[in-house]
């Protein structure tokens, strides 16, 4: 307890430090009371659940910190710049023109920037119309339809710039990654409620020696989290001396680390995305077929073990597309070799990259079986008679957002606490974050 204190006092003594947290504080503070300002037009008595039970809208509901079910200004939250990003990240894949910007350093990143700018602008703005629509009761609406649809959008497309804005200025200002932070912040928010919920339904049943058990069920889950983003296989990579003047650099021995997890969340996100389309083909043939009204009712129970099967299935394949799309083993190859560097035992240029490739399969497929396993704990944990927003903090989307943020921002602070010769956060070594935020800046 006096080693933790001291490290709180130690932190606080950095003036930098210091201010950079109290300016996430009070961007965080900002953020969080937008969440709750009802978009105009909008009685908020006659709002219920507007995610009705959906698995992607309460997914999209907990990133904003219950924004979306609120009908706030920032009800998308900071998704559509994340969806943005992410077209704009794919697009260099397949177009030259986005592929020929990632590669012209600052100049070109502020070109990508302004483009997924716009492009936010458009997903927000046709993503908001849709929500306005769909989600919000007529009976909720107290000014004339055709106006609230308008200013809604309007006012949406504004608290999606608005969180955008913030975002940035928490990564400049602030500490960690902005566009992390604010999710996290928003899935955290949420956590409180949930411990309360189950703390009250387990009571009430006289069950509180079973909730004392899924708080350490929880906090196992959290290691194993923690310990499946950190893990990282290392390949030695030797460098030749060097004459830089007239000297000679001795050869440096360097590691080069492939994490188990490369695509972080990102294979979740997508097969969750994907999940309502059994359900909803099925729902359009379930009055004229018995079998289809049996799909659409599989697929619509998130517990089902048809759904987990092909959730499983979809994580796997999706965990494969992103790290081929993410890690080039012919990219790192030729930087090697332009380096002066070398694995011992391979040969430069091709064999390297076999090399590379053949570590990559080992490790994508077991960090692709222990995604899912993460991805799916949930929906076990409901199994057992947990609330429904209780059992999404042990898995899924939620827990690692959560794990690899506070990763993040502990390594950034333990970086200040090294800079400034004080101890840093753990004792058996340097603390290692995701390098890999949810959404790059």
């Amino acid at each position: 307890m006096k080693k933790l204190i001291t490290t709180f006092k130690n932190i606080w003594s950095i003036e930098e430090l210091r201010n950079r947290i109290l300016a996430s504080i009070m961007i965080i503070i900002i953020f969080r009371i937008g969440s709750y300002i009802v978009l105009p037009g909008i009685d908020p008595t006659k709002l219920q659940d507007l995610t009705g039970g959906n698995g992607l809208l309460g997914l999209l509901d907990t990133l904003v910190g219950g924004a979306f079910s609120n009908a706030s200004i920032m009800a998308l939250g900071i998704m559509p710049y994340i969806s943005a990003s992410i077209a704009i990240q794919l697009l260099g894949l397949a177009l030259p023109y986005f592929s020929k910007l990632q590669k012209e350093g600052e100049s070109g990143r502020r070109k990508l920037n302004q483009i997924t700018r716009w492009l936010t602008i458009a997903v927000t703005a046709t993503q908001g119309f849709t929500y306005l629509r769909t989600t919000i009761p007529t009976d909720a609406i107290t000014i004339d339809q055709g106006l609230f649809y308008f200013s809604g959008v309007l006012m949406l497309v504004a608290g999606t710039m608005m969180a955008m804005w913030l975002g940035e200025r928490m990564t400049e200002k602030g500490i960690g990654n902005g566009i992390s932070m604010i999710i996290m912040i928003g899935i955290v928010s949420r956590f409180p409620g949930a411990i309360i919920g189950e703390a009250k339904s387990r009571g009430s049943n006289g069950e509180i020696l079973f909730f004392v058990l899924e708080i350490v069920a929880l906090f196992l889950v959290v290691l194993f989290a923690v310990a499946m983003t950190q893990a990282v296989r290392r390949i030695p990579v030797q460098y030749a001396k060097q004459i830089v003047g007239n000297k000679v650099v001795t050869g440096q021995r360097q590691y080069l680390p492939l994490k188990l997890n490369i695509s972080g969340v990102m294979p979740i996100i997508f097969g969750q995305a994907l999940m309502f389309i059994p359900s909803a083909v099925a729902s359009l043939f379930a009055e004229k077929s018995d079998v289809a009204q049996s799909i659409a009712q599989t697929f619509s129970n998130v517990t089902s073990w048809q759904y987990n099967l092909l959730y499983v299935l979809l994580i796997i394949a999706f965990t494969f597309f992103y790290t081929a799309i993410s890690i080039n083993p012919n990219q790192i190859a030729d930087d090697m070799k332009r380096g002066g560097g070398f694995i011992p035992g391979v040969k430069p240029g091709q064999p390297t990259s076999d090399f590379v490739a053949n570590i990559l399969d080992r490790i994508t497929l077991p960090g692709a079986i222990l995604l899912a396993g993460i991805a799916i704990f949930p929906s076990i944990a409901s199994l057992f008679g947990m609330t429904q927003i209780f059992a999404s903090f042990f898995g899924g989307t939620s827990l690692l957002i959560l794990v690899g943020v506070v990763l993040d921002t502990l390594q950034q602070i333990e970086s200040y606490l090294l800079m400034k010769r004080y101890e840093g956060l753990m004792q058996s070594g340097r603390l290692e974050g995701r390098q890999s935020p949810v959404i790059s800046q």
